[in-house]
Order: structure tokens, then C-alpha cells, then sequence
């Protein structure tokens, strides 16, 4: 099982869990679902207490993947395998990532 942090604008909002290959998990943090002022982080996860679960990486973090010939680069220079999706998303969304979100390994 792996877990990250992701974050909107800096702010924990909540965790991501692969308990496996085929199953994935994204629950909003207690004090980012709290606070009114603090939007979703996408339309696809409106704030609730309730877990989101799916049997393949959500497609709102599967897109913040490379595609093509940037993923392959990616997976020979980090030593990941191409098919280990969570794996590039701990490697390659934690700094300069296209919107509001980044993702960092849980503590």
C-alpha cells in the first residue's frame, strides 16, 4: 500500500491511497473539508466526508502524468516501470505541476 499527500495551492486537502493495483482511494483531510473557503479539487471530487474509491488511478491524477515520449524519458531516467502509474505520480508531481494541485509522499 501506498499513500501521498495532495495538496491545492499549498494546503493538505487530502490523501490518495493505492491498497493496490486495483484499488485506489482519495478521502479529503478533516480540516480542508471543514473550511467553507476551501474549494474541491476538481469537479469530479465535490467535498464530502465519504471515500472515493475506483478499481484503476483516478483519471483526475492519471492526467497529471507525462504522455509519450516525456513518460518514457521519465521511467528510464527514474528507474519506474511504465505501467506503475502511482509511481510516476509520487516521482513527478511534487513541484511544478499544471494547476493548483501537487502530490508529496505521506509521513
Amino acid at each position: 500500500m501506498r499513500k501521498v499527500e495532495v495538496y491545492r495551492n499549498g494546503v493538505l486537502a487530502g490523501i490518495l491511497t493505492e491498497e493496490n493495483k486495483k484499488s485506489y482511494v482519495f478521502q479529503y483531510d478533516d480540516a480542508y473539508f471543514l473550511d467553507q473557503n476551501k474549494p474541491a479539487i476538481s469537479l469530479t471530487f465535490p467535498k464530502t466526508k465519504q471515500q472515493y474509491k475506483s478499481k484503476f488511478l483516478f483519471p483526475f491524477f492519471f492526467n497529471m502524468l507525462s504522455e509519450g515520449v516525456n513518460r518514457k524519458l521519465q521511467g528510464k531516467l527514474l528507474k519506474i516501470d511504465n505501467d506503475d502509474h502511482f509511481g510516476f505520480l509520487i516521482a513527478t508531481a511534487t513541484n511544478d505541476t499544471i494547476g493548483a494541485i501537487t502530490i508529496k509522499p505521506a509521513k
